[in-house]
């Protein structure tokens, strides 16, 4: 007969939990509860995490209707002025002949928010069902969020760039419009929300079902 294999305990067991502020390892116990490192208040989960993420979630996908159907950009050159949106620059410079920049605003501005949104509402559904279905995976896409967060505000620096070289150029002027402002609080608050989910979520399911799925494996 084999004998019992001897798990670790668990930082809960031994009231242990991360400082959200520098990462050292703190007793949740001790009073006042401050990590005595860095002075930041301790917390075993970040706290209303799913309350505060569907608010910036929320906040976000208000502001990423102005943000589509408002101008970002007023472009005069040659004599023509025009007033463009997301959509309608990317197709301005794809028919001009500008299809990288094209394509990296469509998947900065476009493509970046909408994966932001559905895994964002993905993650929070699924936690506050309970759900044990494909942590490893969610835990992933969270990841996957983060990371595509910093390419975030690609497109607005791009637009920058090109108002910049149009200018030096003295081809025209390009001025900045509403859309803009909205997207970049679009850009902001889906940066909160990701902020705002604790992906340990993910593993802390009901122990009715912990006790059911540890049944079927076995």
């Amino acid at each position: 007969m084999g004998s019992a294999v001897s798990l670790p305990p668990l930082a809960p067991a031994m009231h242990l939990c991360l400082c959200h502020g520098c990462g050292q390892a703190c007793d949740i116990t001790r009073r006042p509860q401050r990590c005595s490192r860095c002075g930041a208040r301790l917390h075993a989960r970040k706290a209303n995490s799913v309350e505060r993420t569907w608010a910036f979630l929320l906040a976000a996908l208000v502001f990423y209707v102005p943000a589509n159907l408002l101008p970002v950009m007023h472009t005069s050159m040659f004599g023509s002025a025009s007033d463009s949106t997301i959509v309608g620059g990317v197709l301005e410079f794809w028919e001009s002949g500008a299809w990288d920049i094209a394509l990296i605003i469509f998947i900065a501005s476009i493509g970046v928010p909408a994966v932001k949104f559905l895994a964002l509402i993905t993650l929070l559904v699924s936690v506050q069902r309970g759900s044990l279905w494909a942590r490893r995976q969610r835990t992933q896409l969270y990841r996957l969020i983060e990371v595509i967060g910093y390419w975030s505000m690609l497109d607005v620096l791009v637009v920058a760039l090109v108002a910049a070289l149009v200018q030096l150029r003295e081809l025209g002027t390009i001025e900045p419009r509403p859309g803009i402002l909205f997207f970049g609080l679009v850009v902001v608050f889906t940066m909160l929300s990701a902020m705002s989910f604790e992906p340990r979520l993910i593993w802390q399911a009901p122990p009715s079902k912990e006790k059911s799925g540890d049944a079927r494996r076995h």
